[in-house]
């Protein structure tokens, strides 16, 4: 527990990416006008959730008003809206919504992360800002492998970005490289990779990934995970 909680105390300080740092910080002086009356958070964003978890759902990136604002990953952004819901209606989360730090929310069994822990410009990481921050992700995994039995990669961005780190952190992963898809489902050392498509707007709003998909790929991964499921209607 002490080693995860100093590994996101390191996190918080990491001023690696140049670009990322910029952009970040100019977010948080400038802001949303919406969040104007608001402190952001303007740092790179730690992962969430008990040290413990049996379950690790891996995104993208913290969004520039979302995360960079609140300090909690998928917290205060509609993505983290369709996450948490359906976290919740699983079993897997206290409450349905995540708006701030100090909101009351606990996951049970379950971790969120991202491999890169500064939002991005357009929420685009480049390729080089993903491998600079894959020790953090790579660290993150080990620290957790005594319990961790089943991954969620969100998007093919976070696919990518999981399998090499996976091998990192000890884990045989099959060449060639298992393919993103949503529903996909690699039984690897004793863990299983599980693909969902990512929680974007640009996939909830279009229909591309519904409510009912997320819950369905977290239900499958939780039980895989051996995650009791607390309470959830669905």
């Amino acid at each position: 527990m002490d080693a995860l909680a100093e590994l996101d105390r390191r996190i918080a300080d990491c001023r690696a990416c140049p670009r990322l740092v910029g952009w970040r910080e100019e977010v948080a002086r400038t802001r949303r006008a919406a969040f104007a009356d608001q402190t952001y958070w303007g740092r790179p964003v730690p992962g969430f959730g008990p040290p413990d978890a049996r379950l690790l759902i891996v995104g993208l990136a913290p969004a520039a008003h979302g995360g960079n604002r609140t300090g909690r990953m998928f917290t205060g952004d509609r993505s983290g809206d369709v996450l948490y819901q359906a976290l919740y209606d699983v079993g897997l989360a206290s409450q349905p919504t995540s708006v701030a730090v100090g909101d009351g929310l606990e996951l049970y069994g379950v971790r969120v992360t991202a491999p890169v822990h500064c939002a991005p410009p357009a929420n685009k990481p480049t390729p080089g800002e993903r491998e600079t921050c894959r020790p953090w992700l790579v660290q993150e995994l080990r620290l957790l492998r005594p319990t961790l039995r089943a991954v969620v990669a969100l998007g093919a961005f976070g696919w990518q970005a999981t399998l090499p780190a996976l091998v990192e952190a000890g884990w045989n992963v099959p060449r060639p490289r298992p393919a993103f898809g949503h529903g996909a489902r690699v039984a690897l050392d004793g863990l299983e990779l599980f693909g969902c498509f990512h929680v974007s707007q640009r996939n909830t709003f279009t229909g591309r990934l519904t409510p009912a998909m997320v819950r369905e790929v977290l239900r499958t991964a939780a039980d895989a995970a051996g995650v009791p499921r607390v309470s959830g209607s669905n």
